[in-house]
């Protein structure tokens, strides 16, 4: 691997470059990005080599690896435009949260005679805030990489897997719905939630400056913690929620019942047979 382009170079695409030069890549990192500020900011910061100034640069692009690391619907997009222009000496892989209809474009797009090769991917890491600025070497480090390939993908996935597993990544591959499925669990809802309770106090207590205030100092870590995520930006999960709204949906209903459930129960033994339940999700040894 002698070239990579990033397309997109937000807090995920910039950390990517500055993860292949920590892990000993000497190869060129070109970037592109729909903002000029965000572009401009991964130059800044090394994370890429060389700015490309136009779309039809990228389409244009002989590197031997595209990273398409844009919010999903983007993705899609850029999917569908490079897919007739690349070589079959290319590969295109991208860090998408959700992989089901990602996954089912590649297979229709690529993979063909003298078409590029695709591998749908998704690392499990981030941060509530994004763009270049926060962009870190070290943010893969630990985390799991999920890839969602078809039974046809060529060996020439393995040379991004390997570029994965230098930046301190875990490798992981899973079926591309089950992948939505489990992430509409394990980082979807979650970050739903987190987004309900901060509109809520926003709701509550915006109006009134004292209030809001005590909120905020009495409210210590746990506040701190669990509305967290509701600073992420919309821009990036407008995309998740269009493309996995069925999985999404399904955790949201379980967790209204859920609540309905403790609501019923505050005055009764069930609700401490609830905390034990919610106890050993964190302490049960597990196979």
């Amino acid at each position: 691997m002698r070239a990579v382009l990033v397309v997109g170079t937000g807090l995920i695409g910039a950390s990517v470059g500055l993860a292949l030069k920590a892990g000993g890549f000497t190869g060129e990192i070109a970037g592109w990005d729909a903002s000029a500020a965000e572009l401009a900011e991964a130059l800044r910061r090394g994370a890429i080599d060389r700015a490309l100034e136009s779309r039809e640069a990228v389409l244009e692009t002989d590197a031997e690896v595209v990273v398409l690391a844009t919010p999903v619907l983007p993705i899609l997009d850029w999917m569908e435009r490079l897919a007739p222009r690349l070589k079959s000496n290319q590969l295109v892989t991208d860090v998408g949260s959700t992989k089901g209809e990602i996954a089912m474009q590649a297979r229709r797009l690529f993979g063909q005679p003298e078409r590029a090769a695709f591998l749908p991917g998704h690392p499990m890491a981030g941060k509530e805030s994004g763009g270049a600025a926060q962009a870190e070497a070290t943010l893969f480090e630990n985390a799991v990489w999920l890839f969602t390939p078809s039974a046809g993908e060529p060996q020439s996935g393995d040379v991004w897997r390997e570029a994965v597993r230098s930046f301190g990544a875990r490798v992981r591959e899973i079926d591309p719905q089950q992948h939505d499925e489990v992430c509409a669990w394990v980082s979807h809802l979650p970050q739903m939630l987190s987004t309900a309770i901060s509109a809520l106090l926003e709701d509550e207590f915006a109006a009134d400056t004292e209030a809001m205030a005590a909120v905020q100092a009495i409210g210590g870590r746990a506040l701190r913690e669990i509305t967290r995520l509701g600073c992420s930006p919309y821009s990036m999960w407008r995309d998740i929620a269009l493309t996995n709204t069925e999985a999404i949906a399904a955790t949201l209903w379980a967790l209204e019942q859920r609540l309905a459930y403790v609501r019923e129960n505050l005055r009764t033994p069930e609700l401490r047979d609830e905390f034990a339940r919610a106890n050993r999700f964190r302490t049960a040894p597990r196979g």
